[in-house]
């Protein structure tokens, strides 16, 4: 482990070694494009802010979408275990929102989708109640036959919309989006040029990395914490001396493992090995260099995580989780963040600090996760799932409530 600043060169050759870190030509993608000057351009400016809102809002909802939906939530983890690894190699905020440029067309496609088929929800009740009081009536035949056609031009448009590239424009011209298309048609070629489309678009996703860097994630942070998770969980008999004699081993090894998993995991995220997982030599040498910012973030990430786990007393439906989900992506977003910062700054420091300075933080944060376990052990009293909630750990795994 090296110990010089790590630069970062971007796109200049496929990999590019640094200081004791590799830095890919692809932590410049989604690079946040910088304010122009608010004297000098005022209005572009305000486009800049606005953009970037409403790119940060779509992202958001992106991830808490696929945060909902099982399996597929590695995906979710995944990303956050990316964003925290472009922090650890770059040590710059702005690189820290790979999807950030593509996230608005996500989420002008919901807001486009939503404009057009809340009406034909709320016709489609009015239909349903003129059927409940006058089946038959001509009034509810009408309205049916009106349906069904708003039904069919609505669909067409929202895939005429969605074809030509789904910004908020393609959305509320329906006629451009129609001659649009049999312009294509006319040109010929139009299916190739749209799977290009689509291709280039989902490889920007990277699905298949952050799905395989997700994984490694929570399959490393499985090896760390299930086996203390399991015997802090043991104790349920108030009688039973030794079943409590298990519990307090499985505190005190959740104590001593939750004070270095997340920064095994920002190794692993910044070094992309699976290996670096169980490094934990160089995390406890990266601590003694910059021990009060890991206090900080310690502090900090058990201060976000334990509100996350009152949304578990009571599980909305499978299909509105994305709500829940929203509070935790928010959540542990930030938390990733910061924890790829401190190991970035670990990393940057030429050698240890003074050896009382960095036990003093090393003993601080005994009683500091030893009361986020204790609050823990009543997690199970209110949560739908029981002991089971003592596995989750969500924000080091799963960025779920299940």
């Amino acid at each position: 482990m090296t110990s010089e600043p790590s630069v970062l060169v971007p796109n200049s050759s496929p990999e590019v070694v640094t200081a004791g870190l590799v830095l890919l030509p692809e932590d410049t993608l989604g690079e946040v494009l910088r304010c122009p000057n608010v004297l000098a351009h005022p209005l572009r400016a305000t486009a800049w802010l606005i953009r970037m809102l409403f790119g940060l809002f779509s992202l958001t909802l992106l991830l808490a979408v696929i945060a909902a939906i099982p399996l597929v939530n590695i995906l979710a983890l995944g990303y956050l275990l990316e964003v925290e690894g472009r922090v650890g190699r770059t040590g710059r905020l702005r690189f820290a929102f790979p999807l950030l440029e593509i996230a608005p067309r996500f989420g002008a496609i919901v807001v486009g989708l939503a404009g057009w088929l809340l009406p034909v929800w709320w016709l489609t009740q009015v239909l349903a109640d003129y059927r409940l009081i006058a089946p038959d009536g001509d009034a509810t035949l009408r309205l049916a036959w009106l349906h069904r056609v708003t039904v069919v031009l609505v669909t067409g448009h929202l895939l005429l919309a969605v074809a030509r590239g789904g910004s908020l424009g393609c959305f509320v011209r329906p006629l451009k989006n129609l001659l649009w298309l049999i312009g294509e048609l006319r040109r010929g070629g139009y299916f190739e040029r749209a799977e290009a489309h689509v291709q280039a678009f989902v490889s920007q996703m990277r699905i298949g990395h952050h799905f395989w860097l997700g994984l490694r994630g929570l399959l490393g942070g499985l090896l760390w914490l299930v086996v203390p998770s399991g015997l802090f969980g043991s104790y349920h008999q108030v009688d039973n001396v030794g079943q409590l004699l298990v519990m307090l081993v499985g505190g005190l090894s959740l104590v001593l493992v939750l004070a270095w998993v997340p920064f095994l995991q920002a190794r692993l995220a910044t070094e992309n090995r699976m290996r670096a997982m169980f490094e934990l030599g160089a995390i406890r040498e990266l601590f003694c260099r910059s021990p009060m910012c890991w206090f900080i973030v310690i502090t900090l990430t058990s201060a976000l995580s334990l509100p996350l786990y009152l949304f578990k007393i009571y599980l909305l439906p499978s299909d509105a989780m994305w709500m829940t989900t929203l509070v935790f992506i928010m959540t542990i977003y930030p938390s990733r963040l910061i924890t790829g910062w401190a190991y970035h700054r670990a990393t940057r420091r030429p050698r240890r600090v003074f050896l009382l300075w960095h036990w003093f933080w090393r003993l601080a944060m005994l009683p500091l996760l030893s009361f986020y376990v204790f609050l823990l052990f009543f997690t199970p009293l209110f949560s739908e799932h029981g002991r089971r909630v003592l596995f989750e750990h969500h924000l080091l795994l799963l960025p779920a409530p299940f």
